[in-house]
Order: structure tokens, then sequence, then C-alpha cells
């Protein structure tokens, strides 16, 4: 009788690179009311959008990248700078004030507000970019 070793072969756990299982239609809506109310939040804690609102633009830019499954990748790789467009219009059409000077137009608002938020759209959208780039070149070279 031969010896047979009835070790048990478990599986590898899942890396942070692999955590993601959201799908787009529950991350992305969830991403922009989360940016809304963070807009509303910052517009009360003070007269404009502010820094408060820019961190947590990039911090949901990255929770997105990290949540969502592989299969939803264009979805989140282009959410980032429509919801920041988004919250932007909305601001300049409501309120210029918050973003730009406050006779300023819709238009002039909106591009006076991307412009003040350009660093934070720049960091949260590269960010985003750069954690779906590691993502796939990691589901690559580590099929499950």
């Amino acid at each position: 009788m031969e010896n047979v070793s009835s070790a048990v072969v478990r599986p590898r756990p899942r890396t942070l690179w692999e955590q993601g299982v959201r799908p787009a239609r529950d991350a992305v809506p969830l991403g922009i009311a989360l940016l809304v109310t963070a807009m509303v939040l910052d517009l009360m804690l003070s007269e404009g959008l502010g820094l408060f609102y820019d961190l947590v633009f990039v911090t949901l830019s990255v929770a997105a990248a990290l949540t969502i499954r592989h299969e939803d990748f264009f979805a989140v790789g282009v959410a980032p700078p429509l919801a920041m467009f988004t919250v932007v219009l909305l601001l300049a059409v409501s309120e210029p004030g918050a973003i730009a000077q406050a006779g300023d137009g819709a238009v002039q608002a909106t591009v006076s507000g991307l412009s003040a938020h350009a660093l934070a759209l720049a960091g949260g959208y590269g960010a985003c970019l750069a954690l779906l780039l590691v993502r796939r070149q990691y589901a690559e070279r580590h099929p499950r």
C-alpha cells in the first residue's frame, strides 16, 4: 500500500489587484452620488468647492479603480473626468459663485471650476488609470 499524501491544495488568497468584483452599473452611480454628497458637504462647510471635495474625488477615483471587476474597466476608466465635469456643470448652472465669479455665465464658470480643480482631476484620473493598468497587467501574468 502506498503512502498517499492527503494534503489539501488551497487556492491562493486574492491580492489587492484581484479584489474588484463590483459591476460598473453599481460602482459608477454610487461614486457619482458620493461625489455630489461631498460637493454639498463642502459647500456647507465653506464658501466654495475646495480641498475637501478634491480629496474625496481622488479617494473615490482610487476606490473605483480597485473595486471594479475586470470586465468593466472601461466604464471606470472614463468615469472620473465625466463625474468632475458633471458636478462642476451643476454648480455652474445653479451656483456659479461657488466655483467662479458670481456673475460668470455657465460656460465660463464651468471652465473656471474645472481649471480650479485641475490638480485633483489629474491626480484622481491618473491614479485611476494607473491602478487599472496595474490590475490588468497583474491579471495577465497571474491567471486564476
